[in-house]
């Protein structure tokens, strides 16, 4: 417990992270608003803006996959964190810190690069740094997510993580040209590193089980549960996540999170590109609408997300949603004679985030359903890692098939990704692949024994 003194008879506590349910969803809540932060600015906003101010699709598809590249470092990033940290102030902190104070530190290096529309490989440098320091956060959060979560609230917990993330993307996007059109460049960035350094007062104030440090001089000691599960050998990490990653349903789901992301990925970047320069638009209206639809679909992502995979069952859901995308895309590409109708785009942004958010989640939900629990954060990171590659290498597709293609067959191309993923969705067996991680269990015990 963590405890503030009121008086000599009275005292203020805190539970822990893992004593309280509603602690935990507002924790995790309000630190994946928090990774929401880069995601829109990085990924968003700053290429709306480009696209503005002239910026070629070549250009702007190289800007997005350079910040995206570092997600794939993930993988590597995920067994340093397993293996290194400080215990006495929890497996998760000390890195979810980390992240959180070096992302501000980023921005603050972003607030440096002078005349960013003519230097954009400063720009890209500190993007890539900012991305970067987010993995560090967006692991530390998944890692103490999955260490501390009943599996019975992880549906629940993912619906309000990722809408919540969504809700912060959608804040930065919404605010940001707001704020370099009336404070400027160096400003905003500025300030969106002071609301990072804000953000960090929520893990720098709670702990993550009871009779842990608070800070690392305070008072505390290593939980017990930590130390059951903490790895020590580089040799068991690796072989634990090897044995489970290349089971065959662990397989399929990684190559249906790949393509998954990679369609993500191809139309994050086409949609402000196409709209600023194909149909019009400001990067004001780009950003507007955008911040709008994401808001809708993360508000349902929190609230409804979660309860429908939990009322209809995981695989269920992510085929409905999967056809649901197939018919929007195709209403899409092939409407072009009502791109014009802003309506007619507003009401595809709406449609197809709050679609992408829920088969999101069953996404998230489905990958720590498939986690051996020796090695889960690590194979859960492997999961994103190869989500992420697939986000990058979608940004970098678009400029390739803008070069070639007219806008209606680059977004058709979204359909590829999309369907094969439905295709290995039909390969998920929870029961078989439960059976087959017990195995693993069984001889990983033996061989301690």
């Amino acid at each position: 417990m963590l405890t503030f003194p009121v008086s000599k008879q009275k005292s203020i506590r805190i539970p822990a992270l893992s004593e309280s349910a509603v602690l935990r969803y507002l924790s995790f809540a309000s630190l994946y608003f928090a990774q929401g932060i880069p995601n829109g600015l990085l990924w968003f906003a700053l290429p709306a803006w480009l696209a503005m101010n002239g910026k070629s699709a070549l250009e702007i598809g190289s800007f997005i996959a350079v910040i995206g590249l570092p997600w794939s470092f993930k993988i590597i990033a995920a067994p340093l964190m397993d293996r290194f940290t400080f215990l006495p102030m929890g497996r998760r902190k000390p890195w979810l810190l980390f992240g959180q104070f070096g992302l501000a530190l980023s921005f603050l290096g972003m607030s440096l690069v002078s005349d960013p529309l003519t230097n954009l490989n400063p720009l890209m440098i500190m993007g890539f740094l900012s991305s970067l320091f987010s993995i560090f956060q967006d692991i530390a959060v998944d890692g103490l997510a999955i260490d501390i979560l009943p599996a019975k609230q992880q549906a629940r917990a993912n619906g309000l993580m990722w809408g919540s993330k969504i809700l912060g993307s959608s804040a930065t996007v919404a605010t940001t040209s707001l704020l370099f059109n009336h404070f400027g460049y160096t400003s905003t960035m500025v300030l969106f590193a002071a609301v990072v350094i804000l953000i960090m007062l929520i893990p720098l104030c709670l702990k993550e089980r009871p009779g842990e440090k608070l800070l690392p001089w305070s008072k505390g000691e290593s939980a017990p549960e930590s130390l059951n599960i903490q790895l020590h050998s580089w040799k068991k990490i690796f072989k634990s996540l090897f044995g489970v990653f290349f089971l065959p349903v662990s397989l399929f789901m990684g190559m249906a999170a790949f393509s998954f992301s990679t369609g993500r990925g191809l139309i994050d970047a086409i949609l402000p590109v196409f709209t600023v320069q194909e149909l019009g638009w400001t990067d004001t209206m780009y950003s507007q609408t955008f911040a709008f639809a994401t808001l809708i679909s993360g508000i349902l992502g929190m609230f409804v997300g979660g309860a429908l995979i939990d009322f209809f069952g995981k695989i269920r859901m992510s085929v409905i949603y999967i056809l649901c995308i197939t018919t929007l895309i195709l209403l899409m590409s092939f409407g072009h004679s009502w791109w014009k109708e802003r309506s007619f785009v507003t009401g595809f942004f709406i449609a197809f985030y709050t679609l992408d958010a829920f088969l999101t989640i069953t996404v998230f939900a489905i990958a720590m359903h498939l986690c051996w629990k020796r090695i889960s954060a690590t194979q859960f990171t492997l999961y994103m890692a190869v989500s992420n590659l697939g986000l990058t290498c979608g940004a970098w597709l678009m400029g390739q098939l803008r070069n070639h293609f007219e806008w209606q067959y680059v977004i058709l191309a979204y359909l590829v990704f999309i369907i094969f993923m439905l295709f290995m969705m039909k390969f998920i067996n929870f029961e078989k692949h439960k059976l087959q991680v017990q195995k693993l269990e069984n001889a990983a015990l033996n061989n301690e024994n």
